[in-house]
């Protein structure tokens, strides 16, 4: 009888937002427009990168990388989001709901080890520029870029390997509206005392130590930029980190309520303020940031729209 029960949960049902239907109007309207710039966004920006040899740098390889992770992290999840919207049946597959657990942990413990990456980067082009050639060579950008998308595709296997293992015997309401680890957890009907110490232990890596190593090449960043004798000179280097600090501190502040808060204080209803912030606002944010905060970005934009005019 109880293997019978704890079968039966097949499928979960969200419960993210009001079921008003002028509510729900202009959620679906939102949602829709963040999910299209930010997929329009981000591809503009690999695409300019690819294409602009002025762009051919470190630096904007990272950009690359954070724009994919970007896609991925508002792919998981905002089509979902969309369809429920329109739909009075809220619900997503167990297989879907693993799914979007996989590349959502993915994606967020990517983005957090690859600021810490150009973090890793900007620190060098300030404080060591005559070595940046070296220190930063192509070589050394690829593996590092390989490591940050290895590493967290270890750990996302592992905690979404872990939470394959629990059993789910109801009920099968989840106070948000996506699949995350900290509600789906609590619905366990099984012990879940590995998967905190997995949750802790990835939180403590990727969140806490990355921080702090980020916190650090920014100290030394700073420190480096003060020793400049001119404000020109300072406004120039601080100009070349600002667009990452702004949205590494825009990131970090969601994701560390998020994931960093333990389990048991959960809120579900701060998390889906949170949860809006770093699946769709961020993603839609990022490249709009870099964009507006870049010149060498916007000198490509520029020659990207004027040589497609030319060919109209």
């Amino acid at each position: 009888m109880l293997l019978r029960n704890q079968t039966l949960v097949t499928e979960f049902i969200l419960q993210g937002f009001s079921d008003s239907i002028p509510i729900r109007i202009l959620l679906f309207g939102t949602f829709f427009f963040l999910y299209t710039i930010a997929l329009t966004g981000n591809i503009l920006i690999i695409v300019l990168v690819i294409r602009s040899s002025s762009l051919h740098t470190p630096m904007y390889f990272f950009l690359v990388n954070l724009a994919m992770l970007d896609m991925i992290c508002t792919t998981s999840v905002l089509p979902k989001v969309l369809e429920n919207l329109v739909t009075e049946k809220k619900t997503i597959s167990y297989g879907g709901c693993m799914a979007q657990v996989y590349f959502l942990t993915w994606s967020v413990s990517g983005e957090l080890l690859l600021f810490t990456a150009m973090a890793y980067d900007r620190y060098v082009a300030i404080c060591h520029p005559l070595h940046y050639s070296t220190m930063m060579s192509k070589k050394i950008c690829v593996l590092l870029a390989v490591g940050v998308w290895s590493i967290c595709g270890l750990n996302t296997t592992i905690n979404t390997g872990l939470m394959i293992r629990l059993l789910f015997c109801g009920p099968n309401i989840i106070n948000q509206f996506f699949c995350e680890i900290p509600p789906v957890l609590l619905l366990s009907c099984t012990s879940t005392y590995v998967n905190n110490i997995m949750t802790v232990l990835a939180d403590v890596f990727f969140s806490v130590l990355n921080f702090l190593l980020t916190i650090v090449s920014y100290c030394f960043i700073i420190s480096s930029i003060m020793r400049i004798q001119t404000t020109e000179g300072k406004k120039r280097a601080f100009s070349t980190c600002s667009s990452h600090l702004i949205v590494v501190t825009m990131y970090y502040c969601t994701v560390f309520y998020a994931y960093v808060s333990p389990i048991s204080s959960y809120s579900p209803e701060n998390g889906k303020v949170v949860a809006v912030l770093y699946t769709a606002v961020s993603p839609t944010l990022n490249p709009l940031i870099y964009t507006l905060r870049n010149k060498d970005v916007r000198e490509a934009l520029r020659k990207g729209f004027r040589f497609v005019s030319e060919g109209l």
